[in-house]
């Protein structure tokens, strides 16, 4: 019926796809949040920059 190659290509298809998977719930779920901060903090740091340009 089925070949043991057939077999392990099917197992090495789905551990493919299961890696795909998690990968992209990874940065799905956490990497905006990783952009997100690191862009609220540059803004902070250029509202910063400036006051302290505006007190001199």
């Amino acid at each position: 019926m089925f070949e043991f190659d057939q077999y392990l290509g099917f197992i090495l298809f789905l551990t493919i796809l299961t890696i795909g998977f998690w990968l992209m719930f990874f940065l799905v779920g956490f990497v905006q949040y990783w952009i997100g901060g690191s862009l609220i903090e540059l803004y902070k740091e250029k509202k910063a920059r400036k006051l302290a340009e505006q007190e001199k």
